[in-house]
């Protein structure tokens, strides 16, 4: 039987950053909750139809490959300090 779209997920994000998924992540694990077994990375895998911060990078993209440039969408809260940095994963390495 194959295996659910977001176990796929987790095993791709777990193989990229050289880990094994977590089998049961979330409150049933004693090792961690994270989706991984990354002893650095605490890694939160969310797969949904549309992530807006994704649509939002799809749009930065097409700017970005007309200047042949990365795109990178930082993103911030007002009043709160720090930002995130949204990054493709093929892209990771050339920052």
């Amino acid at each position: 039987m194959p295996d659910k779209a977001w176990k796929a997920l987790e095993r791709r994000v777990a193989t990229f950053f050289n880990t094994e998924r977590n089998a049961l992540s979330g409150g049933n694990s004693k090792v961690t909750r994270s989706d991984t077994l990354h002893p650095d990375l605490f890694i939160e895998c969310k797969q949904r139809q549309k992530h807006s911060a994704v649509t939002l990078w799809d749009e930065t993209k097409q700017l970005a490959d007309k200047e042949e440039k990365t795109a990178v969408v930082c993103l911030a809260e007002k009043n709160r300090k720090g930002f995130w940095i949204l990054v493709h994963s093929d892209d990771l390495s050339k920052l």
